[in-house]
């Protein structure tokens, strides 16, 4: 689980007991703020029972994208037993049960068929079926995908949210609160320069951020990148991976896995209900 060769993508565990009492020791967006509740309805967060003891600790976000299906990350897939994962949506405040939750086990787990587990090769993408769908409740709701092979312009802003740490070098910090920051697209052409990722950047990866002060880390594998295009908010990427050591590195964007590039392979899956 590493977002570059030695950084840990998803440390930081939440310890979440049981849906009515679930405490929990969160982790930010770096650069990022409180969201408004209610507004990134997609948002997930995919948790880990590591021992089968019915404990769940957070381990990377997601995105709702059907009923029955969760767009997240493959490299957040630490077991292939589906017993021993959940996901939340309608989540804001990790701290507090609010009555928004809808906690969901996990019934299969589809890896991209061209993931090799290297992040420089790409194809960083698995969809989670649930064991139920998602309800209604007010606080849910499905994300939109870009079309087929769409590309953003450079500088071209998005929004990431997450429950990542907010700073590598002070992960003591641990707001309890989804949260949200701006952040600007980095065009492929900049992004696979030598001097920023080179040719790990590929073009089926997105880039945003590099300018030292926001950026995706710890926890927040797995989530969105939120763009608002045609008129709607769709979900153009997938936290995949950033620098080692800190994460808010000038001319080391976060690199999402581009969900525009797996178009098809997503649709194929999720209408298979």
């Amino acid at each position: 689980m590493i977002w570059f060769v030695t950084f840990l993508c998803c440390v930081g565990l939440i310890g979440a007991e049981v849906p009515f009492n679930h405490y929990v020791n969160n982790q930010r967006v770096i650069g990022g703020s409180n969201a408004k509740p209610n507004t990134w309805k997609w948002q997930a967060s995919l948790q880990l029972d590591s021992y089968n003891q019915g404990s769940f600790s957070h381990i990377c976000g997601g995105s709702l994208v059907s009923a029955f299906y969760i767009l997240t990350a493959a490299h957040c897939i630490l077991s292939k037993d589906v017993s021993q994962y959940r996901v939340v949506v309608g989540e804001y405040n990790l701290y507090e049960y609010e009555g928004s939750e809808q906690f969901i086990q996990v019934e299969k787990i589809h890896m991209h068929p061209q993931w090799t587990g290297n992040l420089g090769i790409g194809n960083d993408i698995a969809i989670l079926r649930l064991a139920k769908p998602v309800y209604h409740n007010g606080f849910v709701a499905i994300g939109n995908l870009p079309r087929a092979g769409e590309m953003l312009p450079h500088n071209f802003t998005c929004y990431i949210t997450g429950w990542g740490i907010m700073d590598y070098e002070a992960s003591s910090m641990t707001p309890d609160i989804l949260q949200v920051s701006p952040i600007k697209v980095v065009e492929h052409a900049v992004c696979s320069q030598q001097d920023w990722w080179g040719g790990i950047a590929l073009r089926s990866m997105l880039c945003a951020g590099g300018d030292g002060v926001v950026s995706g880390c710890q926890g927040d594998s797995g989530g969105p990148l939120n763009c608002y295009t045609d008129g709607e908010w769709r979900i153009h990427g997938v936290v995949s991976y950033g620098p080692s050591g800190r994460c808010n590195q000038l001319s080391k964007p976060t690199v999402f896995t581009r969900v525009s590039s797996f178009h098809d392979w997503i649709y194929s899956i999720i209408q298979d209900v």
